[in-house]
């Protein structure tokens, strides 16, 4: 028998994420499980130090879709968050019938997106419920279930039929007999995988 220490370490995926850290007799593994750290947030893990150095590791397990030679390279988190601003800012200052539909295809993760855009552009995000989201009171400013904004995260189990159809997922055709011009963005690492050098 061996006794072991498993320290939980935040893994920056979504909400709650974690990664593993195993210390026993025989060393010390570290299990990634999906993470998304930016640059310089694993130094200010402090269970994951000793001392002033990072605890020597004898294995890591990276369990990651991206460590693939398809994803050449992917932007940092602050350089995808300053496009679609650019982007939503541009769209958005056109016309209060110019609307985007963030093309969100999980439920969570994209809490920094949503709190950012609505800092920024001082607009809330629509969702469907805000139920999921009352752990996170940090959000809950800037989300909204008001279907009167031009920013939607809104999801219907037929999005991308919705969005040819110009209507938002959650069924939003026009404001005041205007109709909408809507333009998507899907904010996916995966599309990065369908791109050259």
């Amino acid at each position: 028998k061996e006794d072991l220490e498993v320290t939980l370490l935040p893994a920056g995926h979504c909400p709650g994420s974690v990664m593993f850290l195993f210390e026993g007799e025989n060393g010390t593994v570290l299990y990634t499980g999906d993470f998304r750290l930016a640059k310089g947030e694993a130094a200010r893990m402090k269970l994951l130090h000793s001392g002033t150095r990072v605890k020597d590791i004898q294995s890591v397990y990276l369990d990651t879709t991206f460590c693939d030679p398809r994803y050449y390279h992917i932007p940092s988190r602050e350089e995808c968050l300053k496009g679609i601003l650019g982007l939503a800012r541009s769209w958005t200052s056109l016309s209060r019938y110019h609307v985007v539909w963030l093309n969100c295809k999980a439920a969570y993760g994209y809490e920094y997106l949503f709190i950012n855009l609505s800092e920024e552009l001082g607009i809330k995000v629509h969702v469907n419920k805000l139920d999921m989201f009352r752990n996170m009171p940090e959000i809950l400013y800037h989300i909204t279930t008001d279907r009167d904004t031009q920013l939607h995260a809104c999801r219907h189990p037929r999005d991308d039929e919705c969005f040819r159809g110009n209507r938002l997922p959650c069924g939003m055709t026009c404001q005041n007999g205007t109709p909408l011009h809507i333009i998507s963005i899907k904010p996916s690492t995966m599309w990065f995988r369908e791109r050259s050098k």
